[in-house]
């Protein structure tokens, strides 16, 4: 049982929401539009596309399947620069990035033109985040009326110490929250070494429900909760690593395209190598208890879905569960994120739309048109009755109007100078474009959705090839001659990382 100052009170009369330490003064509330819907966006930080029950039978996500049969699973769901702060700018701003200027792993900037909280906030809502933002500098609120960060133990502004971390101090004095022992980008595994209500799941999930338990105002509620796992640490209770014993896990996809990056065989020679061939039981090992932190997160969001609903908010309420990006584990003997390929880009994309929302699809149904984070903003405005600024490059899963025929991605080099590329995909086709060195790969998703085989070289494929190769042109020709010139793909031999339009200097 938890301890009682861990133990919520839902909807009590006059209950408080927990100090934050980044809190902004409320201004007197604009007239909100009727019934405007409370909206919950859900966030993980770097769960696969697959690693859902309702897709994998090796994942064990009962309430996140729940809320797929309430709500709609995008299908074809994927981040369009997959690593943690680029993918955020995307979702904050619905923009591509390009648009909003961060392409790869960088700084967010400290304001935007337009920006998820502030929009919300100016639309009548009352707005709260919780947990990990990723934000530059940490104290940021782009419009929140208050945050309480949990950060990975991250320090990146002066004096900085996360809420969770003062949390922990206060509850935990002498224990180190870090005990486990495993850095942040390893991709080892081992059991929490410490009580599971110290864990920063727990800490996320209990400042969610409180948060909703105690929202009294006549404003609606926009809560962003944001979990700092499943990413690595991968490092859930003992008792739910215990479920997957004996489980089926599927070991690393293994394209005939990947040898040259498996000459690593040894992960005690780099903990948080980039590449490497480990074999098929670290893998295993390391998904394991990777899928034992998408159940934990799972629970916390049941405990969400129920004090929604407790407090009569549920139905009323449009909810988001996404991810920031993937985790190769192992596939292609690639780790972590950064890449094209699926375990990096494809993520999960559940919304649950308010009851009778107009142009909503039918509950516990899928969608396979291509999103990305870009189209969150977006559908939160027009689900509330807000026009969505000219600058949101993003479309709304409510509109009417035709969808996109592709979605491009991209990453700034990260890891080995051959990992800096951009990408096309339509669901069904994925080109890929090594900027250095101009390699391509194309893959067809449909019958090949593990990218086992690379198309490029493949006479019978020629055509495709060539047809997303032109569209790769178009989509590059705007930014200049520095990437297109005379009609060609240009070789670039400097990265770029932050586009002219990132609105500040880095």
């Amino acid at each position: 049982m938890k301890p009682k100052h861990l133990l919520p009170s839902l909807c009590a009369a006059g209950a408080v929401l927990p100090a934050a330490a980044h809190a902004v003064p409320p201004e007197p509330a604009p007239s909100a539009r009727p019934q405007q819907p409370h909206i919950i966006l859900i966030v993980t930080d770097q769960q696969r596309g697959d690693a859902l029950g309702c897709c994998n039978p090796a994942v064990i996500t009962p309430n996140l399947d729940a809320l797929a049969r309430d709500g709609v699973r995008f299908t074809r769901a994927y981040t369009s620069a997959p690593s943690s702060t680029p993918a955020r700018a995307g979702l904050l701003t619905g923009m591509s990035p390009w648009g909003h200027g961060m392409l790869g792993y960088g700084r967010v900037a400290e304001h935007y033109p337009c920006e998820m909280p502030q929009l919300l906030r100016d639309a009548g809502y009352w707005t709260l985040g919780i947990g990990k933002m990723h934000w530059s500098p940490q104290q940021a609120t782009h419009g929140f009326h208050a945050t309480l960060l949990d950060e990975s133990g991250r320090v990146e502004s002066p004096y900085f110490m996360s809420d969770y971390r003062k949390w922990f101090a206060l509850h935990a004095p002498g224990l180190d929250p870090d005990a486990t022992g495993i850095g942040w980008n390893a991709h080892g595994a081992a059991p929490y070494a410490l009580p599971e209500e110290l864990h920063p799941t727990v800490w996320t999930g209990d400042r969610a429900v409180e948060a909703i338990g105690s929202h009294a105002s006549d404003r609606p509620l926009f809560l962003k909760v944001s979990f700092a796992r499943p990413h690595s640490p991968y490092d859930a209770p003992q008792r739910l690593v215990d479920l997957y014993a004996g489980r089926d896990i599927p070991g690393p996809a293994v394209g005939d395209w990947a040898a040259a990056f498996g000459m690593l065989t040894d992960p005690q020679r780099d903990l948080e190598a980039a590449y490497g061939n480990f074999g098929a039981e670290y893998v295993e090992n390391s998904k394991r208890h990777y899928y034992a932190s998408v159940t934990f997160i799972d629970e916390q969001v049941g405990r969400i879905v129920e004090a929604l609903r407790r407090c009569g908010m549920y139905d009323n309420a449009l909810i988001f569960f996404v991810s920031d990006h993937g985790d190769m584990m192992g596939d292609h003997h690639h780790w972590r994120k950064t890449y094209a390929y699926e375990g990096s880009t494809h993520i999960p994309f559940i919304v649950k739309f308010p009851f009778g929302t107009a142009g909503a699809a039918a509950s516990g149904s899928t969608d396979a048109r291509v999103v990305e984070l870009r189209d969150v903003l977006p559908t939160m405005l027009d689900a509330a009755g807000v026009p969505v600024p000219s600058a949101v490059e993003g479309l709304s899963l409510l509109g009417e109007g035709p969808w996109r025929a592709w979605l491009d991605m991209e990453h700034a080099t990260c890891y080995s100078d051959d990992n800096y590329w951009c990408a096309l995909t339509d669901g069904r086709w994925k080109y890929i474009r090594f900027l250095r060195t101009g390699r391509e790969q194309l893959f067809d998703l449909e019958a090949d959705p593990c990218e086992l085989h690379d198309l490029a070289g493949d006479a019978a494929a020629a055509g495709q090839l060539a047809l997303w190769r032109s569209r790769m042109v178009d989509h590059l020709t705007p930014r200049g001659e520095e990437w297109v010139r005379d009609g060609q793909l240009v070789l670039r031999r400097e990265t770029m990382l932050y586009s002219p339009n990132y609105p500040e200097k880095p």
